[in-house]
């Protein structure tokens, strides 16, 4: 798939933009404080549904204005549309100009994979980091699995309120099997998910790393949850009671789980160098373009945020091997590495972009 116009209005510093874009690499240079990654964040928005820089709508709306749109064009083998974006008062999206009712309707629409400076942390950080790695990647794929994160999510919030309650109002203890049933009948169906993809990624992971390392490593990886075949989750619910009524939250549930990734059978959480860090998410990343493909028949957008300065040369060349059928997003401050490439290049300077001719 490719996306084919972009169009920003009172965007982040964008005040009125509008972009085509071509298939291949498209290449975005220029000093920081730009633009750059406000261009990355418009598509990412669009296909997902969210930021993946800020939680308050109101940041990517233009300072001088109160409400920002914009609206991004794709092309995918069996048809063309337009995901849209109203910001003011109130977000709402539209596909091919109709409103939608949710915004899960965005996600399977347009498929991206995301390379920030910060996914590099992601593996030797706490587990929410690779817990939204996970999340992102399963919802383009499969969009009910966001609603029934989003109710796990809202039914936790609700039983943490009630755990207060008990503890402030002297609530009766046994109205939390309401909400431990709930969180049980999700926590089962978000489990499956996961566990699913992570097999998918499992499968592919070690051979791309095979490649990547010139066979020197074994990558492995695996999921970690309370939620198992042999646990009932709503046993360790009841468990757990009179502690989290005590300190008044959920303490157990999907909402704390995680993946586990090991080099030569030792956990690269504790025992990676930096740069064995920098090739396991790259082979990562790698593994999600190529489940992404199987999984719908044509790859992704790739968007690249800056992220080869944190590769040296040897990464960049494996992974621009790997983007040979993708569309590719880079954005950049010195774009002298890309020169000698077949590529579209672009200069942002103070929230224009102009495309630069050969």
């Amino acid at each position: 798939m490719v996306i084919k116009q972009i169009q920003l209005a009172n965007f982040r510093n964008y005040e009125k933009q509008n972009l085509m874009l071509e298939k291949g690499i498209n290449i975005f240079y220029g000093d920081n404080a730009q633009g750059k990654t406000n261009l990355l964040e418009a598509i990412f928005v669009c296909a997902i549904g969210k930021s993946f820089r800020t939680n308050k709508e109101r940041e990517m709306i233009n300072f001088q204005h109160k409400e920002a749109s914009l609206d991004v064009s794709f092309e995918k083998r069996d048809r063309e549309g337009t995901i849209g974006l109203e910001l003011g008062e109130k977000k709402r999206f539209l596909l091919n100009g109709i409103p939608l009712k949710k915004t899960s309707q965005v996600l399977g629409n347009i498929y991206v994979v995301l390379f920030t400076p910060d996914d590099i942390a992601i593996l030797k950080e706490g587990p929410a980091g690779r817990r939204r790695f996970l999340d992102i990647m399963i919802s383009q794929l499969r969009p009910s699995y966001m609603r029934f994160l989003s109710e796990y999510n809202k039914t936790m919030i609700q039983r943490n309120h009630y755990l207060k309650q008990i503890k402030t109002e002297n609530k009766p203890v046994d109205m939390l099997d309401i909400w431990d049933e709930k969180l049980t009948q999700l926590g089962n169906k978000i489990y499956e998910y996961r566990l699913e993809f992570v097999k998918k990624i499992s499968d592919k992971l070690d051979k791309i790393h095979h490649t990547i390392t010139d066979n020197r490593e074994d990558i492995s990886i695996s999921y970690v949850s309370v939620f198992d075949k042999k646990t009932d989750f709503k046993e360790k619910l009841k468990e757990c009671r009179n502690m989290d009524m005590i300190r008044g939250y959920t303490s157990v549930g999907i909402h704390k789980d995680d993946f586990k990734v090991e080099i030569n059978g030792k956990p690269i959480s504790s025992y990676g160098s930096q740069g064995q860090h920098r090739t396991a998410i790259l082979s990562l990343k790698i593994a999600e373009l190529e489940l992404i493909y199987d999984e719908v028949g044509e790859y992704p957008i790739l968007l690249l945020d800056d992220f080869m300065s944190e590769l040296d040369v040897q990464r960049r060349m494996n992974l621009l091997q790997n983007m040979k059928n993708n569309q590719v997003i880079i954005t950049c401050t010195d774009y002298a590495f890309f020169e000698d490439m077949n590529a579209n290049f672009f200069e942002v300077n103070k929230g224009k972009i102009t495309k630069r001719t050969k």
